[in-house]
């Protein structure tokens, strides 16, 4: 019933159908790619999130053990449609989805020695077949929490499925604890690899003529990810304080959401791909029309803002707080780990409303040794955050 729902919605909805295809393509893609002398390393992460979380595992393990060869699964496009040409990987593909039948036929295909499922990816059949086979497999960077499936009175069937993993690298002790409590004792507490992912990104990032333009003599304000609930704050703001330039990278890059970035600015202002270094030094708010860039643009800025706490969640603080300034976000960020953790260190900060950023931004204004320490315990945060991946790595090594 499940696979004909999604035949059917894939009739509709264009990512359904991206993935349908892709799904159903797979088989073919492993029958042209696999080299059956050859021993894999699986690595599976649903979209691209849970690819940042796995890529530092990745290209570490691929630049110690290069006798191995990785193969890497998604299972949405978004994660596959921007991932399918990644160099780190031997090969890219859907995976299939989970029938005894498709779990049967892939893992025959690949044969893994290994496999490691990023996050929160539990596939009931791929795991069962897995451990028959006696393939080690890790769960990387997973994070649980009390209300999951697995921790109620009507779950405890289905969290056998949890005892197909040979172990658990859980973001934190609460995770742990909760495994206990109901038998799953394979856990290491070692962090989170998005922290050494950031680190990676860092150093990777790129030099923008344009932006260095803008940035001269100038404070930077860069907001990151944002949608129309934060841009109505944040630019109100802006349009009244000429001390501060702006930086936008909108999470929707569209012709509708630019027009109405646009009818809110009072200021002068451009759009990335239209601007040269000369034009940029005459504005006063570049607006990001591009993907790609928003990591290596958080260098320029003295304070960021991280937009999706007002809806869908906040998006990913570490990129900016990583670069030693302060970060804030709206209300929507309980359920993010590192967000709360940058709170506790005071190098974040959340917003409830308009007022509550107005007072937050004049503070920054007025004090700089508050702003510039509020700075520092953001990228300290993330220092002191990172290592999980070579945690991993040393207890799965041995096993190579």
């Amino acid at each position: 019933m499940y696979l004909a729902g999604v035949a059917v919605y894939s009739l509709f909805n264009d990512k359904v159908r991206k993935m349908w295809r892709g799904e159903r393509d797979a088989f073919r893609v492993l029958k042209e790619k696999v080299d059956p002398k050859a021993k894999y390393v699986w690595f599976h992460a649903a979209s691209l999130g849970e690819f940042e979380q796995g890529r530092p595992l990745m290209e570490e393990l691929r630049r110690r053990h290069p006798e191995y060869k990785i193969l890497l699964t998604f299972f949405s496009p978004s994660g596959y449609e921007v991932r399918k040409n990644y160099e780190g990987a031997d090969i890219v593909c859907y995976l299939p989805l989970d029938t005894v039948l498709n779990a049967r036929r892939f893992l025959r295909a690949v044969r893994p020695v290994m496999a490691f499922f990023i996050k929160y990816e539990f596939w009931y059949n791929y795991l069962h077949i897995l451990r028959h086979r006696q393939v080690p497999v890790y769960s990387v960077s997973s994070i649980f929490r009390e209300g999951q499936i697995f921790f109620r009175w009507y779950g405890k069937q289905y969290s056998h499925v949890l005892k197909c993993f040979t172990h658990f690298f859980v973001q934190n002790e609460e995770s742990q604890r909760l495994l206990d409590g109901i038998g799953i004792h394979n856990t290491t507490v070692v962090g989170d690899t998005r922290f050494d992912r950031v680190l990676q990104i860092k150093e990777a990032a790129k030099q923008l003529p344009v932006i260095d333009a803008f940035k001269e003599g100038h404070q930077v304000f860069v907001a990151g990810s944002s949608w129309p609930p934060d841009e109505e704050i944040f630019i109100r703001y802006f349009n009244e304080h000429p001390g501060w330039r702006l930086i936008i990278a909108p999470h929707v890059i569209g012709d509708d959401h630019l027009h109405q970035i646009q009818s809110r600015l009072k200021r002068k202002a451009l759009l990335y791909t239209e601007a040269t270094p000369e034009t940029a030094r005459q504005a006063d708010c570049i607006i990001i029309n591009c993907y790609g860039l928003l990591s290596s643009i958080y260098r320029y800025g003295e304070v960021a803002y991280v937009g999706g706490g007002f809806g869908v969640g906040i998006h990913n603080v570490l990129e900016a707080a990583v670069w030693g300034m302060p970060v804030i976000f709206g209300p929507n960020n309980h359920r993010f780990q590192e967000a709360q953790g940058l709170l506790a260190a005071e190098g974040g900060f959340e917003i409830q409303h308009e007022e509550d950023f107005r007072r937050l931004m004049d503070r920054m204004c007025a004090d700089r040794d508050f702003l510039v320490q509020a700075g520092r315990q953001a990228g300290a945060f993330v220092k002191e955050k990172t290592g999980a991946t070579a945690k991993v790595l040393h207890h799965v090594t041995p096993l190579l």
